[in-house]
Parts: structure tokens; C-alpha cells; sequence
């Protein structure tokens, strides 16, 4: 097998992951993977040490989101069908979430996250989803830590307040 053929099975997955989860778009998320592998084969010679491999490629995943966030800034309006509304109006925090509660969860949370800063998008992304902590997110991001945890408040905040607007608004 190639090396870049062990390149792509390696990153791919993550890096689509993270692309799609900026985006929510499958066409953009996969422009963004192809992107991100054409920049990762011809730079991968200035990486300093295979310890930063992993953060690296997330630095580079993002900054091409943020690119692609850039240039398609069309706004999406929320649209949750009604099952969600009513799946949201009836919930309380004891009850115990079925798969199909949980995917409509994070369908509704992929929606909210779409009204984001792309910097808050990207700190919460990375925080909540990808499960990094803070001092990997500022590597990534380049954001200090201080701002990667107020960008992460705000957007914690923001996603609460639209979910309570779309409670109260049933």
C-alpha cells in the first residue's frame, strides 16, 4: 500500500468528521477532506515531530472550514419538523433518551450549531464532539485558552438560548 493510500485510511475519517460537523453539508465536508489530504501530502514534510500528527491535521480540517464558512456564508433557517418540536416540548432531563430521541438530539444540535460563530462552532466541535480539551483546542485554533473557554461558554450559552426559544416559542 502506498503511503498515501495509509495517509488517507488513516485521517480520512476524523477529518470528514470534522468537516462535516463545521459545514453540515456532505459535498462541502468531502471538498474540505479532499483539500485537507492535497495540503497534508505535500506539507507533511514541515511537520516537526509525529507526535503533533494528530493536532496538525486538526488545525489544518479547521482553518479549511473556516475558509469554506467564508465563502458560502448563506444563513439556514431552523426548520424542525414536528416530531422534533413535540419530542422537544414533552422532554424532561430524568427520562432516559432512546437512540432515536438521541439522533434527533444531535440532528436539532447540528442545526443550532450552524447559527454559530465559526469560532465558537470549531470550540464546541472540538470540545463537545471531538472531545479535546482545552489546551488541544487552543493548539488548534490558535486561540488563547482563555478565549477557547469564552468561545465555548458562548457557545454553550447561544445553543441553550435557541433551544429555549424553540421550546418556548411551541
Amino acid at each position: 500500500m502506498s503511503n498515501f493510500r495509509k495517509l488517507i485510511v488513516e485521517v480520512s475519517p476524523f477529518v470528514y468528521s470534522v468537516a462535516f460537523r463545521m459545514t453540515v453539508n456532505d459535498e462541502q465536508a468531502k471538498d474540505i477532506l479532499q483539500e485537507t489530504l492535497i495540503t497534508i501530502w505535500r506539507k507533511l514534510n514541515t511537520l516537526r515531530t509525529p507526535d503533533t500528527f494528530k493536532t496538525w491535521v486538526y488545525k489544518i480540517v479547521i482553518n479549511k472550514s473556516y475558509d469554506h464558512l467564508r465563502v458560502n456564508k448563506q444563513k439556514q433557517e431552523i426548520t424542525i419538523d414536528e416530531k422534533t418540536w413535540a419530542f422537544l416540548s414533552n422532554h424532561t432531563p430524568e427520562e432516559d433518551l432512546s437512540e432515536l430521541e438521541n439522533n434527533e438530539m444531535a440532528a436539532l444540535i447540528n442545526i443550532l450549531t450552524e447559527k454559530l460563530s465559526p469560532r465558537q462552532k470549531a470550540v464546541f466541535i472540538l470540545s463537545a464532539l471531538e472531545e479535546m480539551n482545552n489546551e488541544e483546542i487552543s493548539e488548534i485554533t490558535g486561540l488563547s485558552r482563555e478565549n477557547v473557554k469564552a468561545n465555548l461558554y458562548y457557545a454553550r450559552k447561544n445553543i441553550g438560548d435557541m433551544i429555549k426559544k424553540i421550546i418556548c416559542n411551541d
